[in-house]
């Protein structure tokens, strides 16, 4: 239990410094297996095993591709590796998926079965907000109990006082960021718009979106181009951001913008199987 309780230790430790891994755990064997249930073993992406033990190559390599699948997607996986004539029984082939558990051939001499549950953890997602203005202070207020990790960006003269974000940075100066999933909103409102657009749109990100009219983003994006500005980047900023719900208050315009992120953060999750 002495192994266990390291890799859980360690497992706090990736969290808390915001790595992704994986956590793979043994939860069910039949016969004679290396690895018995309860055991645990840490993945990095690069596919290194950090910390802890499932197992030799019997189960490795199924579990090592379905890490990788599951740090991609944000899916967890169920693996169960049998010898083969037992999957032929259940009618599936090696590498085929069934009621959301992948299968896999145990070819050692061994011939015992594993089930092995695969769990991606990744960093919280990162909103970056660009500006002080009530939107996007209430956009910041309403992203941290939703799991992000908040970094807002304004001059400070331009704070009342000090949000209560991750990182507060003083000017649009974005510099190194989370790594994470990245979603990015101007929300400046007419205090220092053009340079917020270009910080913002020169940052790698999923989402772009800036707070203000078609209107005003038309004139923006003519005026940025004039001076150079590459028309397609300019072109990933939506504006207005957030959905059409009607908004009004900053309060509300902040809700619309997270529920349009929500959508992008989940795209692809929603009624999906487990591969």
């Amino acid at each position: 239990m002495a192994a266990v309780s390291e890799v859980l230790d360690l497992v706090a430790q990736m969290k808390a410094a915001e790595e992704s891994f994986v956590l793979a755990t043994v939860v069910r064997t039949v016969s004679v297996t290396a690895a018995k249930a309860g055991a645990k073993a840490i993945i990095r992406p690069d596919g290194s095993i950090v910390a802890g033990w499932i197992g030799g190559g019997c189960a490795k390599g199924a579990v090592l591709k379905a890490a990788r699948d599951a740090l991609a997607d944000g899916n967890p996986r169920m693996v169960s590796v049998q010898p083969e004539n037992l999957l032929a029984e259940l009618g599936v082939k090696p590498g085929e998926t069934k009621q959301g558990i992948r299968f896999a051939s145990n070819l050692c001499p061994s011939k015992g079965t594993m089930d092995i549950f695969v769990e991606p953890v990744l960093p919280h997602p990162a909103l970056v907000i660009l500006g002080a203005s009530p939107v996007a202070l209430s956009l910041a207020a309403q992203a941290r109990p939703l799991g992000y990790h908040v970094t807002l960006a304004a001059p400070a003269c331009d704070l009342a006082g000090a949000p209560a974000v991750d990182i507060l940075i003083d000017s649009f100066a974005l510099g190194a960021l989370h790594e994470a999933r990245r979603f990015v909103v101007v929300a400046t409102q007419g205090r220092g718009d053009e340079a917020a657009l270009r910080a913002a749109l020169a940052v790698d990100a999923d989402y772009h979106a800036f707070v203000g009219s078609r209107r005003k983003m038309v004139a923006l994006r003519d005026k940025l181009i004039a001076e150079g500005l590459d028309a397609a980047r300019l072109d990933r900023a939506k504006a207005p951001a957030g959905l059409d719900l009607g908004a009004i208050t900053p309060e509300e315009i902040a809700m619309s913008i997270l529920a349009e992120i929500t959508l992008e953060r989940r795209r692809g999750q929603r009624g999906q199987a487990v591969k």
